[in-house]
């Protein structure tokens, strides 16, 4: 899927070893993916099948420089393992969904706080050149300026909101005491290929997708009109590749917004998916979800100017490209 790109400039993946946390699910697979793909020396994966797929894992073992360990980021010592002879690390495990923890926070926050200073502390410890992690826009919490920046975040609405706010917290602690390069990111609704679409908490565009694809009509939260900076993998991908890397001044232990700068509906979403699969538009609705931002839009300013992030995929295309895999 990668081949075809080229996100790391220069630079000789053979000569550096990469961690991904959460290498099992949908986002830290494609990192994964990319990473061997250009030869790197050594890709490991991380991951205990929490909310991963073992598909996700067999594909990936199909390259000679991938070593999986099956492990839990809440074990310290199993985080200490997989550091190991690492130069860069990118944390994408997490326990995502909002309502999920808003249902059980005390999981969400043993998984994803617990988890993440366990990953710091193993990464501290083996002297990693430079730490990446997943933050959320749910950050931006009660705020109701657009488009989100940075520096200018609201009250969380959620518990997954705030433990991803206490991880950038201790990302900036860790930068300032222990001198680690660490850069965070904010993703704005991720999609794209292998997203899972099954289960309770599963994600709003393959979950549409695979309702569509079985004659159903998808249930709409609220009326619709909620807008989000929907994302496709490809850019997540990019932005990666290219912060193990970027050396311009003041671009380390800070957190970026990754997105696309261009915000649609949920229903723009769902009238969009009918027209790529030719159906006829019916749309279903139910109550609001708790904890949810109602409006979306990212400033991707900084990010541009300092890791050099371009947005290669558009909201559309990324759409087409995600049902196209889908009715595979």
């Amino acid at each position: 899927m990668y081949q075809s790109v080229n996100f790391h400039g220069g630079e000789d993946l053979s000569q550096s070893s990469f961690l991904v946390t959460g290498c099992a699910g949908f986002i830290g697979s494609h990192i994964a993916e990319y990473l061997l793909q250009h030869n790197a020396k050594l890709v490991k994966g991380f991951d205990n099948y929490l909310t991963g797929l073992k598909s996700n894992i067999d594909l990936l073992k199909k390259y000679p420089n991938f070593e999986f360990i099956e492990g839990d980021i809440c074990d310290l010592n199993a985080c200490r393992n997989a550091c190991e002879g690492i130069d860069f690390i990118t944390h994408q495990a997490a326990l995502g969904s909002v309502p999920r923890s808003i249902k059980n926070p005390l999981h969400s926050h043993q998984v994803n706080v617990d988890g993440f200073l366990n990953m710091l502390i193993a990464a501290r410890d083996a002297n990693v050149k430079r730490f990446l992690f997943a933050s959320s826009s749910s950050v931006y919490g009660d705020s109701i300026e657009l488009p989100k920046v940075e520096n200018k975040i609201g009250k969380p609405l959620s518990p997954y909101a705030v433990t991803k706010y206490t991880n950038e917290l201790y990302a900036d602690v860790f930068a300032k005491n222990y001198g680690m390069q660490i850069i965070g990111f904010r993703y704005f609704n991720v999609f794209g290929p292998r997203q899972d679409p099954n289960g309770v908490y599963a994600a709003v565009i393959p979950k549409f997708i695979n309702s569509l694809l079985k004659n159903e009509n998808p249930v709409i939260d609220g009326d619709g009109l909620q807008t989000r900076d929907f994302t496709y993998i490809e850019n997540v991908v990019q932005i990666n590749i290219k912060a193990f890397f970027a050396n311009q001044p003041g671009c380390t232990n800070r957190v970026y917004n990754v997105a696309v700068a261009a915000n649609f509906s949920v229903l723009e979403m769902y009238k969009t998916l009918v027209e790529i699969l030719h159906l006829s538009f019916q749309s279903q609705h139910t109550e609001t979800r708790k904890g949810d931002i109602r409006n979306s839009l990212a400033d991707i300013s900084a990010a541009k100017n300092l890791l050099h992030y371009i947005p290669t995929v558009n909201f559309k295309e990324g759409l087409s490209k995600t049902v196209k895999y889908f009715q595979q």
